[in-house]
């Protein structure tokens, strides 16, 4: 009990407030629908280049330093998405020192107009994005997502008995109930937005309507939250030393990672580790140093073996994409070694990539 009083009495004492140095402004040129964060922390240029690569990669298909401005894949509907989105707010939220969290407010539009409202957490010591998994012992993952689900459905379960409870309930009232009692509400780890707040943690999970059902949806987007002490039996080691201000940092995974090397030990590149999900399927883009043009990877991670096909161009003649090479490669702690093999010449070149 004494370690856990000493444990929080650190976090209380030291942590809730952001490292003075680290200041964020509006990422140039600046327009009515575009304002888009960029940080600035000169005590560690490392941490500040990996947060503003990711951010800039992640949410705006853009390199930075590459020709062009940040804005305009995303303002033109010409990312992978093939939508346009607007970045309208950032804001800078209180959370214990080792710790980054972002909020970002815009609107995407596809078939409809679409607002948006996501959270990006980084660790200050290194400028790795944070990834919610990473937080707690693996044992510990299904009890932490049992209590988001079960706040989500107690949340979606009480309001469906208030509805029910009128006696005389309109169409829109019938149409409520329905759409709740449709409601997904097995959110995990992987699929659910968070962020850090002063003393406790905060998961966003999604809401229960789809575009066409939002106007009847009174209760939109579930937050859980939940104290920092609470979770104190889940937290692994590199959990508590991010939230105690420890220096001392843990191995975490692949998963949104930034990754420097070179192919055939002559083309220096950047790769940023996209999406891992559950059955194992595996996503990335990387970029040449010199052209800075990105380039996607889609294949399988298993074990600590990546198998990936990198495609070249979508063919209109044979409506299939064209592939340029197969990449095999294996995870070695902070590296990734392996082979990009030319798939018209069959010639492999050696791949060598380390964690920035």
């Amino acid at each position: 009990m004494k370690r856990k009083i000493l444990f929080f009495l650190l976090i209380s004492c030291l942590s809730f407030s952001q490292q003075k140095s680290v200041k964020i402004t509006d990422l140039q040129p600046k327009s009515e629908d575009f304002t888009f964060p960029k940080i600035t922390y000169t005590e560690k240029p490392l941490v500040e280049n990996k947060i503003n690569t990711f951010l800039q990669v992640d949410q705006l298909e853009y390199i930075p330093g590459a020709e062009g401005t940040p804005s305009k894949l995303v303002s033109t509907g010409k990312t992978s998405y093939s939508n346009y989105v607007y970045f309208y707010s950032w804001e800078k939220l209180e959370t214990p020192k080792n710790i980054l969290s972002i909020a970002i407010s815009g609107e995407a539009s596809g078939a409809y107009p679409e607002g948006f409202d996501i959270w990006k957490n980084f660790d200050l010591r290194t400028g790795n994005f944070i990834n919610a998994k990473d937080l707690f012992q693996p044992n510990s993952i299904k009890a932490v997502e049992n209590l988001i689900q079960k706040s989500v459905k107690k949340e979606v379960n009480d309001f469906i008995v208030q509805l029910k409870a009128e006696k005389n309930p309109s169409e829109d009232t019938l149409a409520q109930i329905s759409m709740y009692e449709d409601c997904f509400t097995d959110f995990t780890l992987d699929g659910i937005e968070y962020y850090f707040a002063k003393d406790k943690i905060r998961f966003i999970a999604g809401r229960c309507s789809n575009h066409a059902m939002r106007a009847l949806d009174d209760l939109g987007s579930h937050v859980v939250e939940i104290p920092y002490k609470n979770l104190d039996k889940y937290w692994n080691s590199y959990a508590k030393n991010l939230l105690s201000s420890s220096e001392k940092v843990d191995s975490t995974n692949i998963h949104n990672k930034l990754y420097k090397g070179k192919i055939d030990g002559k083309y220096p590149i950047t790769v940023l580790i996209n999406t891992i999900y559950e059955d194992g399927s595996f996503s990335a883009k990387y970029w040449y140093d010199k052209n800075k043009k990105l380039i996607e990877w889609n294949g399988k991670l298993k074990g600590n073996h990546i198998s990936v096909i990198e495609n070249d161009y979508y063919s209109e003649e044979t409506n299939q994409w064209i592939i340029k090479a197969y990449i095999e490669a294996e995870v070695k702690g902070d590296k990734i070694v392996g082979t990009w093999q030319d798939y018209q010449t069959k010639k492999y070149l050696k791949l060598e990539l380390e964690e920035l």
